[in-house]
């Protein structure tokens, strides 16, 4: 991944070093199981638990070989000496790469969840804060009925906490290693070998493998990785509607000293959240490959090896990034409470006619009958500006069966939002609110 879109944590966690000090560790893992069985001598154990690899010198080495485990077990091999003999006893090259690959993605995984708990948290303090702000519910794009910016939150708050169990979910389908040699049969490494090394590791030897752990089990994380993006691309794209010049209820940041158009300075474009857009589309590209992964040929073949290479990091690298301007932009943006109202508004008073068609119905009349008073007098609001309640009184076929009173009552803001506190509460937000109070 490029370092425009790399942050430091995740970088490190996907670099070249830090892949590498896993093979050494898996490696030094399987000795010291084959130490306790009596078949490494404890002098020699001394000398490889000390043991490193240099990269210059693998990549040197793999120029010759063609071969990066090869060149790995090599360059490893001069950091011990004549112990290193006994260094990758039984193995296969998936032995490591796998299990080591497995560490890394715990790894990760355990920093996704935290940006996650972040976002989590910064989504559900604007859902408390802006519970009670009303603002038009769209459905198609047109007004609907009347909401809360805060339920609108509320929604963003439920699906990442989905997300957060995804993750643990494939977090757990990966904490897997195995240790079973060439295809798997355990032929050259017993399974007892195997289990205490995943032990060692903090890993569950995978209960059956051929020479590599099965892909499904990629696929999941990397499809929880694209899940997660997508909703932030859900959670962008609504801001980016927001932020319209024709609707401007809500704002991403737009800090002193920065310039929204190289031609026009009067810009405040949303660019963050396009951001999150564009790089969103990357992680649903990387599902592709990581099902076509799964199906490989016989007991393996090394077709996934390529693109994993770089769909793994890359993914885990891009939702890092994301989560960490998502946080940054629901933390820090800028909401019109004034413009919600006002665009809620918009249509005259026809955002109530639900209400109305069910009063009319309450008081005897047949639902198709009300449905077609109501729609007229609320297309004739939007349509001549002329408030959809003063319409209705005007109407006899509607005044035959409510008066005035009745009529004002029905477009009372509160009907439609009174029920959102139950909402909060199921959440967990009223206590967090009391709480916080």
């Amino acid at each position: 991944m490029i370092d425009r879109y790399t942050r430091p944590e995740m970088g490190a966690i996907w670099s070249e070093r830090t892949k590498i000090d896993h093979w050494v560790q898996v490696e030094i893992a399987v000795c010291e199981a084959w130490a306790e069985r009596g078949v490494i001598p404890e002098d020699d154990m001394q000398a490889i638990r000390g043991a490193s690899c240099d990269l210059d010198r693998m990549k040197e080495i793999e120029k010759e070989t063609d071969h990066d485990v090869i060149a790995f077990l090599r360059a490893m091999g001069e950091t011990v000496g004549t112990a290193s003999r006994h260094i990758h006893l039984g193995l296969t090259s998936s032995d490591v790469i796998d299990t080591a690959l497995s560490l890394q993605t715990i790894g990760a995984i355990d920093h996704l969840v935290s940006e996650v708990d972040l976002l989590i948290d910064a989504v559900g303090k604007e859902a408390i804060r802006h519970r009670h702000t009303v603002m038009i519910g769209r459905t198609h794009g047109v007004h609907a009925e009347p909401i809360t910016f805060g339920f609108k939150l509320a929604v963003w708050y439920d699906e990442l906490r989905r997300h957060r169990i995804r993750l643990l979910e494939a977090r757990e389908m990966i904490r897997v290693g195995k240790i079973s040699g060439a295809v798997g049969t355990h032929a050259n490494v017993p399974p007892d070998v195997e289990e205490d090394v995943c032990k060692h590791l903090g890993l569950e030897a995978a209960p059956v493998s051929t020479q590599i752990l099965q892909r499904d089990r990629h696929a999941q994380v990397i499809t929880a990785i694209a899940l997660l993006g997508t909703s932030l691309d859900k959670f962008a794209t609504e801001v980016r509607h927001l932020q319209r010049t024709e609707v401007r209820e809500l704002e991403e940041p737009f800090d002193a000293g920065n310039m929204g158009s190289s031609a026009m300075p009067h810009k405040r474009n949303p660019h963050e959240t396009e951001r999150i857009s564009g790089l969103s589309r990357l992680l649903r590209g990387y599902v592709t490959p990581a099902m076509e992964n799964i199906v490989l040929w016989h007991e393996r073949d090394i077709s996934n090896s390529s693109s994993e290479r770089i769909i793994f990091p890359d993914a885990f690298i891009l939702i890092d990034y994301m989560l960490g301007l998502m946080t940054e932009i629901v933390s820090d943006w800028v909401v019109y409470p004034d413009r919600m109202r006002a665009n809620l508004d918009a249509t005259f008073g026809a955002i109530f006619s639900q209400k109305v068609m069910l009063s009319l119905v309450e008081h005897g009349l047949d639902r198709q009958v009300a449905y077609k008073i109501v729609q007229r007098n609320a297309q004739k609001a939007w349509n001549e500006e002329i408030h959809f309640s003063e319409l209705l009184k005007q109407d006899p076929e509607a005044t035959a069966h409510l008066d005035d009173a009745a009529i004002d009552a029905m477009f009372d803001m509160n009907y439609h939002v009174q029920h959102l506190d139950r909402t909060f509460e199921r959440l967990g937000l009223v206590e967090t609110a009391k709480q916080n109070s």
